[in-house]
């Protein structure tokens, strides 16, 4: 168990070391999950992957060239240009394969991503094997040193933060305009390559700037999983680029916190496992596409639409008792003559029923298996039956659909139709006399009484 003066500790960033790891990793976190976001929206969310595993060939010859200078390989600055350098050549690569053949993004991606990554295994190889090469300490950049982050980090994420954080404000709407219609940016005059080199540039500033704190085979999570989270959440761009940011920091936050109260676990995983956990609870909970949202809607979908199947079975059967030149009037109706006008299950009538019955639509359902609409169900019946048959008029007159099915086909568009929808179509049909009120068009069927 842990103690209390452990997690106030912790919580408060009384120790120095704890304090610099933290906020460099929620510096990381922000930076990475507002880039991800980015990635995401473009659908290269493999981009990250393969720039992150371009870098480590980068690393291992700019060892080698630290080495042939005289040096031990180890400067920092000179491991990260080597980073970047293959890097931003990856990155490269993957565009003039995109630009220049008929190879998809991915595919590109995936070519990229196995062939540098070989090559720095094979450099890597080559590096443990040299008389310097065991201190050289390469393995941080694949696995990450979160832990041992020093002050000189701590100042070239804040740079890196800065930077993305200022750049992607104000070129939000450009990047913006990239992300959703690319085509439509450049047929408007807009550089779309030069935006696009530019959100790739970024996003290579961000990767080589976490290798220190995640490694490069972690990283990718870093910057994806918030976007992800995010995406649950919100529909709109700028929304959803904060949350993502917020969770990736948050992400950073929490793991680092863990690693400090419980040395043996290391930082990098506890973050990608954070930040995972942030998207398994969007995943289930997210407000706009959550898997229990989702559920919930299409429960209330399938319970609005079973209703309405029911009105207008019960409307017809009225309309055919009365008659073409007669007022539908309110008369009880069978169970089982509602049952045969659809495929139903004595179950999911019953279950139709006692939604209608409890929204007030028709009166409790007798021993005998009468059903009789009240004067409000009666009236949404008669809407219900409207709006089906302004559809089937319209895919008659404008579609050229078979009279013989179009009742099938409006049945599948008709539960959706809103009021501006049935406006325009009403719009469209004047010619044939349909007026706004609750008045119903004739079935394009032919009706017999007693179906």
């Amino acid at each position: 168990m842990f103690e209390i003066s452990e997690i106030i500790d912790v919580l408060l960033l009384r120790n120095y070391n704890t304090r610099l790891v933290v906020i460099c990793t929620m510096l990381l976190g922000c930076a990475c999950g507002l880039m991800g976001g980015f990635l995401l929206l473009r659908k290269r969310s493999l981009m990250g992957d393969t720039l992150s595993h371009a870098t480590l060939p980068g690393v291992c010859l700019a060892f080698f060239v630290g080495v042939m200078l005289g040096g031990q390989g180890k400067s920092l600055p000179l491991l990260l240009l080597g980073a970047t350098t293959t890097g931003v050549l990856g990155c490269a690569t993957v565009l003039f394969i995109r630009n220049h053949s008929r190879i998809k993004d991915d595919a590109a991606m995936g070519i990229v991503l196995s062939v540098f990554f070989g090559a720095g295994v094979a450099l890597l190889t080559i590096v443990t094997k040299m008389p310097s090469g065991a201190a050289a300490g390469l393995e941080s950049f694949i696995y990450g040193k979160t832990a041992s982050m020093v002050l000189s980090d701590f100042r070239l994420l804040t740079a890196v933060t800065v930077c993305v954080l200022s750049l992607s404000g104000l070129l939000f709407k450009e990047f913006r305009l990239l992300c959703f219609d690319e085509v439509y940016a450049a047929a408007q005059g807009w550089p779309v390559k030069r935006l696009d080199v530019l959100l790739l540039a970024l996003v290579t500033l961000v990767t080589v700037a976490g290798l220190q704190a995640v490694g490069l085979i972690l990283i990718i999570a870093f910057l994806i999983t918030p976007a992800a989270a995010a995406r649950f959440w919100t529909d709109r761009l700028d929304q959803m680029l904060l949350l993502s940011a917020l969770i990736g920091g948050v992400s950073g936050w929490m793991g680092a916190s863990l690693s400090a109260l419980i040395p043996n676990l290391p930082a990098g995983a506890l973050i990608v496992l954070v930040a995972a956990a942030f998207f398994l609870l969007s995943l289930l909970f997210g407000t706009k596409r959550g898997v229990l949202v989702r559920y919930l809607r299409q429960l209330k979908l399938k319970r609005s639409v079973g209703r309405q199947h029911l009105l207008r079975a019960l409307y017809e059967i009225l309309e055919a008792d009365a008659g073409p030149t007669d007022d539908v009037l309110i008369r009880s109706v069978p169970f089982r003559k509602v049952r045969g006008r659809r495929t139903w299950s004595d179950r999911q009538l019953r279950s139709s029923l006692r939604l209608a019955y409890q929204e007030g639509l028709i009166d409790a359902v007798n021993d005998r298996d009468m059903i009789t609409l009240t004067r409000a169900g009666l009236d949404a019946a008669a809407q219900v039956t409207r709006n089906h048959r302004l559809w089937e008029l319209y895919l008659i007159e404008y579609a050229d659909v078979a009279t013989s099915r179009v009742d099938r086909d409006a049945d599948a568009v008709e539960h959706v139709l809103g009021e501006k929808l049935v406006a325009l179509l009403e719009a469209k049909l004047i010619k044939l006399r349909i007026t706004s009120g609750l008045e119903v068009p004739a079935s394009p069927h032919p009706i017999t009484p007693g179906d």
